[in-house]
């Protein structure tokens, strides 16, 4: 007991501070004391995969986990980045978006986050939990959503895109990044008019956007991953019992699609994204999973021409 409430006194004030952090980010941007960055840093590009001088079959954005701290590959992103590249080289990739910053501001560049990165590094992991729940909080979501729509659909337009060209458009997201991509919806699809499919893997989000700018969702899950069906229980828009939100809606038009990956875990040795986890066909949990994303837009956009077509 008395572990307990040393633990929630550490605790309590920390989580308190982040709250307010996390809000105050997407205020900042509410009243336009700060504008997002937009600027990369050098040797980061603004896409990888299909060369940009001529149109991909399709743009690819990776909306990464809680893990996502600068622009920068995450360490199990970038393996499922690099996978993608790899296996789809007809795809232009967006790995560089951050989904828990509004501002396009990498926390883990941040001055005091950095000397507390290497003190205390679970806080780094809190501040973008929090940001998850501002995203979700009808309050803040219509800021947060404006916000990070608005960042994607500008690293899409320094990466080549150009609105109203057709060009489908894929929002990949893992866990937390699923509430930032469902949320950025209505602004790319206003400012890009681009054709969108979302695929979530392990998606942790409330349901409460509006997925009528979707073409198709494909949810990619476990019965192994207790992070993805806890956004199920928690969030009462994804509860069948309100019809009228967005998931729900979306879900009653047949735009929602469950595809199984058992018995993969949302995180650790054993996760979507595990290079070391074996399948009885012999592939890894990484490899599988990149081959059901691509197999997915493939399905949707087509594969490439064969080497030997004569019109390449």
């Amino acid at each position: 007991m008395n572990h307990f409430l040393l633990w929630a006194a550490l605790l309590g004030p920390v989580l308190l501070a982040e709250a307010l952090l996390a809000r105050h980010e997407v205020l900042a941007y509410g009243v336009g004391w700060r504008a997002p960055t937009s600027v990369l840093p050098k040797g980061v590009p603004y896409a990888r995969g299909a060369a940009p001088d001529s149109p991909p079959n399709a743009y690819l954005v990776y909306l990464d986990g809680i893990g996502k701290r600068r622009f920068r590959d995450s360490r199990d992103g970038g393996l499922l980045v690099k996978a993608l590249i790899k296996g789809a080289p007809e795809l232009r990739v967006l790995g560089q978006v951050l989904p828990y910053s509004p501002l396009a501001d990498p926390i883990a560049d941040r001055p005091v986050w950095a000397w507390l990165r290497r003190r205390v590094g679970l806080l780094l992991f809190l501040h973008n939990v929090m940001q998850i729940f501002v995203a979700a909080d009808h309050r803040y979501r219509p800021l947060y959503n404006r916000a990070v729509g608005g960042q994607i659909a500008t690293q899409l337009r320094l990466a080549g895109y150009e609105p109203d060209s057709g060009v489908p458009v894929v929002l990949l997201s893992y866990s937390g990044g699923a509430q930032v991509a469902t949320g950025a919806v209505e602004e790319l699809h206003g400012q890009l008019g681009a054709p969108l499919l979302m695929i979530t893997l392990g998606g942790f989000h409330n349901g409460a956007n509006d997925l009528r700018g979707v073409q198709h969702l494909h949810r990619l899950t476990s019965a192994s991953d207790p992070i993805e069906r806890l956004g199920t229980w928690i969030f009462p828009q994804r509860w069948p019992l309100f019809r009228g939100s967005g998931w729900n809606r979306a879900d009653r038009a047949g735009k929602i699609t469950v595809h199984r990956l058992d018995p993969a875990t949302h995180v650790g040795p054993r996760s979507y994204i595990s290079r070391s986890a074996q399948l009885p066909d012999g592939r890894s949990h990484l490899a599988r999973t990149a081959d059901t994303v691509i197999e997915l837009i493939r399905a949707h956009h087509g594969a490439p021409p064969a080497a030997d077509d004569p019109k390449v």
